[in-house]
């Protein structure tokens, strides 16, 4: 029977809230499929708002895989605003994608993206709004299986009792296997209802199911085990690691938003996973092997994308993407072929010791010069020791130097505050160099009209990462560290004024610290803020702090175990783990060593260019790096006659 969209009812409500266009639907290249004429169905959410949202890689690259495929359809939905969220309650609407604005309750899987734990009380709106129960285990034979997956996927188990499932890793053929694990099911009849369908998906080794595991405690509140309930359920659940990313080229027809987005351009990922070996870079670790996209497939995905979109910007993603093996000639290819159109390129922030002039000419050419970022993340020689940073204080000055004698007039630093060994003098020397970055650019361009940004984000350790054992810095000390720099910074008459000063307070951090390392008690926390009215964790003005302490300190009495004891205790190399049955590839022991390490400030080099260290992704994940080069060019493109 076909699902009936709510849009008329939705209508009515649009005109009293704000930005009613993000509801609306009906973006170029978005797709609506017969939903009779399919049977598998799957709801994609990335839990924020649509500005958020929608220019999500992630959502957007399964969204496309996912219709692409005969039988099987995809809608998104986004988080809703508190404005929309009242009117829905007041007038029953239920959570919609914008697709077709049909009822997510209706389709088959549920799947949400985290990039971050921030939005896990969005989740809970989300299948509120929905009529979905709140908890996995209340949920029947006609409800969505809630799915999580995105980096924040690597630890579900504070969202364990909220979740049927998680996928770890790339998602583009872990979907297509759980379509056809769910098509198979419902031709047979549905048989053994809806436990039935997730232990055939635990049964893959490659969905984790949080029922099928049960979680043992000591005495004094850590981990005894965790093991499996049913039979044929793995102990260890692996991730998903798509090799030769020219057989993925998506999307192909990238979404173009009709609302205002946080990145109004079109993207190419142009390599995924690092081996630089930044001990804090849980993106880093648990994307390995590095993989790494032809000149040639690069080239095609942007000609495709712009024929598509329109856009009149490209940005060349990836974690650290002038690394790439050929990103010169890439840069040159694109700015050579685009230069009539005027199509401005762009890389996230860029090392400081992979830039070069050449490239930057390259990359701004046909747009415009906006500021240079960099991230040495630690203020100290020491400090990027330990976090595995290679990059000097030499080195800095160099580059900087190069840009603002070569026509730049602003540069963005990006640092860490409260990394592991971290003191008061290793942050203060964020002002020393930013004080050396402005003489330095002052003397080479002659002129005083130059600026430097430097932007502070606190350090929260992440899981399988040498970090997962270290510390939190509390939000006072962070604070108070900050605050010092800050003086020192704006007390310098000569350079105070040129050097912008930007820095996010401790609180947030103490929480995503609480969600990224905690595990299934932290359920009751993470519910009793989303009943409290916690909503858009992530955004300055929703976060509530003193909502996340109150609730916690009430969720958690009579455990052994409070907000403290998640975030600012280390951890030894005997305790179990929450997130140690899931396997990212990554050798447990070799982690151990790289935070040994870190605590001798000793660095480690680039496996892509060195001898193998062996941290266990390859062998174990059955995987390797794929770098170039290919010694291809790209040739310019050129109209045929047919």
């Amino acid at each position: 029977m076909p699902v009936e969209s709510v849009f008329p009812r939705l209508e009515a409500l649009l005109p009293h809230v704000q930005k009613p266009i993000q509801y609306v639907g009906g973006e170029l290249n978005s797709t609506v499929k017969d939903w009779d004429a399919c049977d598998v169905r799957w709801s994609l959410m990335y839990p924020d708002a649509y500005e958020v949202g929608l220019p999500n890689q992630g959502v957007m690259i399964l969204y496309e895989v996912l219709n692409e495929r005969e039988g099987v359809l995809a809608e998104r939905t986004y988080s809703v605003w508190p404005d929309l969220e009242a009117l829905m309650r007041e007038h029953g609407v239920p959570q919609f994608t914008v697709d077709s604005h049909r009822p997510v309750k209706a389709f088959d899987v549920f799947g949400l993206s985290f990039s971050t734990e921030l939005g896990y009380t969005n989740m809970l709106t989300a299948l509120d709004l929905a009529g979905i129960p709140l908890e996995a285990k209340d949920r029947g034979l006609d409800d969505p299986v809630v799915l999580a997956g995105g980096h924040a996927a690597f630890n579900p188990e504070p969202i364990a009792d909220f979740i049927d499932a998680a996928v770890v890793g790339d998602g583009e053929q872990a979907v297509l296997e759980i379509t056809d694990v769910v098509r198979a099911w419902k031709a047979e009849g549905r048989p053994g209802g809806r436990d039935e369908l997730l232990l055939r998906l635990a049964r893959t080794g490659g969905v984790y199911v949080p029922k099928f595991y049960d979680v043992e405690y000591l005495e004094d509140g850590r981990i005894a085990r965790v093991v499996p309930n049913a039979s044929g359920v793995p102990w260890r659940v692996s991730k998903h690691t798509v090799m030769d990313l020219d057989e993925w080229p998506y999307p192909k027809q990238p979404l173009v938003p009709l609302a205002e987005t946080v990145h109004e351009r079109m993207s190419v990922e142009i390599f995924r996973g690092c081996t630089r070996g930044c001990r804090f870079c849980q993106a880093g670790m648990i994307t390995r092997p590095v993989r790494e996209r032809s000149i040639t497939g690069i080239g095609a995905m942007v000609d495709k994308g712009l024929k598509a979109t329109g856009f009149e910007e490209v940005g060349l993603l990836s974690l650290s993407s002038a690394d790439h093996t050929e990103i010169g000639d890439i840069a040159k290819g694109l700015a050579d072929r685009y230069e009539e159109d005027k199509i401005g390129l762009s890389l996230p922030s860029t090392r400081v010791d992979a830039f070069n002039i050449d490239l930057a000419n390259e990359l701004t050419r046909n747009g415009r010069r906006s500021g240079l970022t960099f991230a040495p993340e630690g203020g100290s020689e020491r400090i990027r020791k330990v976090i595995n940073k290679m990059v000097s204080e030499e080195d800095l000055i160099r580059t900087v130097a190069t840009a603002y004698g070569n026509g730049w007039r602003q540069v963005k630093l990006y640092f860490m505050c409260g990394l592991p060994t971290e003191t008061d003098e290793d942050v203060l020397q964020i002002a020393e160099m930013a004080k050396n970055v402005i003489a330095k650019g002052r003397e080479v361009s002659g002129s005083n009209d130059i600026r430097c940004t430097v932007s502070i984000g606190g350090f929260v350790p992440k899981p399988h990462t040498p970090f997962q054992w270290a510390p939190q810095l509390s939000s006072e000390e962070t604070d108070a560290r900050l605050a010092k720099l800050r003086d020192a910074i704006r007390g310098d008459r000569k350079y105070g004024r040129s050097i912008g000063f930007r820095y996010h307070d401790g609180k947030p951090g103490i929480v995503e610290g609480l969600l990224s390392r905690g595990d299934r008690r932290l359920g009751a926390v993470i519910r009793a803020v989303y009943e409290d009215g916690g909503r858009f964790d992530g955004w300055r003005e929703h976060f509530s702090y003193d909502r996340w302490m109150e609730c916690a300190d009430k969720a958690l009495a009579g455990t052994g175990v409070d907000v403290d004891w998640y975030t600012t205790r280390e951890r030894t190399y005997e305790e179990v783990l929450p997130w140690d049955h899931l396997d990212s590839g990554l050798d447990k022991d070799w982690l151990w060593e790289d935070w040994q390490d870190a605590l001798d400030e000793t660095e480690v080099e680039d496996c892509r260019w060195t001898p193998c260290f062996d941290c266990g992704v390859c062998p174990q994940m059955d995987t390797s790096i794929q770098i170039g080069p290919t010694g291809k060019k790209l040739l310019p493109l050129s109209v045929v006659d047919k």
